[in-house]
């Protein structure tokens, strides 16, 4: 995909995050008040650490962007939207981009992170533990230790070879889940 229709994603999904804010939804909106059941079919390579709480789960849609390197798909970035797991409207609360970083659209915390195991699943892109490196604001990514990425569907980088400096994107969805240390 060219840059420039890059830039039309980012800023129409930026838009909707920036709509979602305006809504009115609040932090206490992008934190559900009953996390949805996830571990009992997380698989054990990407169970979370005890000493760790689930905080939030999030339903996300959005692409994993390839470019070509040597005549074959390498990833370069994902970009998503992120909304409460259940709430029918899709209401934005968070973006989760290059770094890879999630970011609150609703109080402006993040959390960047680095993957320490996967596990692959047939037709789509792995699923994923990933730990915290570092984090900013007091909002809901505040003192997030581990994030799972769960219920991968798309995203596969094309099986074709590429040439010179193309890039394409994938659609994806997945379920992230936040965990922050028990205190």
């Amino acid at each position: 995909m060219k840059f420039a229709k890059r830039i039309v994603l980012t800023t129409t999904a930026l838009a909707a995050a920036t709509a979602g804010t305006l809504l009115g939804v609040t932090a206490a909106q992008a934190t559900p008040s009953q996390p949805a059941r996830v571990g009992a079919d997380v698989p054990a390579a990407l169970k979370v650490p005890d000493g760790n709480r689930l905080t939030g789960v999030f339903s996300a849609e959005g692409v994993q962007t390839y470019t070509c390197t040597d005549g074959a798909w390498t990833l370069l970035e994902p970009a998503a939207t992120l909304w409460v797991k259940g709430d029918r409207s899709h209401r934005s609360v968070a973006l989760h981009s290059r770094g890879p970083v999630w970011v609150s659209t609703v109080d402006g915390s993040a959390v960047n992170a680095a993957a320490v195991a996967n596990s692959p699943k047939p037709g789509t892109i792995p699923e994923l533990l990933l730990k915290s490196t570092a984090t900013r604001g007091t909002g809901v990514f505040a003192d997030v230790s581990y994030i799972q990425r769960l219920n991968t569907q798309g995203g596969v980088a094309p099986a074709t070879a590429c040439t010179g400096t193309d890039q394409t994107s994938v659609p994806y969805s997945a379920t992230y889940t936040f965990y922050k240390p028990v205190k």
